[in-house]
């Protein structure tokens, strides 16, 4: 089994929830009603339009990486705080 890593974008929604999408994947986005759910949702279309592409012997997308045995991933975190 090949593992890829996958640049995310995440914006929220006017009518609520968040759109995950993975430019490097044409197709490949994905809603949840948090962000974790968007990421979630997002992997699971990358992993089925990756699989469909071998099962059709397309080449895979150009950008995507795969990790070295001590990949350290960074990300970013959207935090709310309330004032007192």
């Amino acid at each position: 089994m090949a593992r890829y890593i996958l640049s995310v974008e995440i914006q929220p929604l006017e009518e609520g929830g968040y759109m995950a999408t993975c430019p490097a994947i044409q197709g490949c986005h994905a809603e949840g009603q948090t962000i974790s759910e968007a990421l979630d949702n997002v992997e699971d279309v990358a992993r089925i339009l990756l699989e469909l592409r071998r099962e059709d012997g397309l080449p895979l997308p150009e950008g995507l990486r795969q990790p070295e045995p001590d990949t350290v991933l960074h990300g970013e975190l959207l935090l709310t705080v309330s004032a007192p």
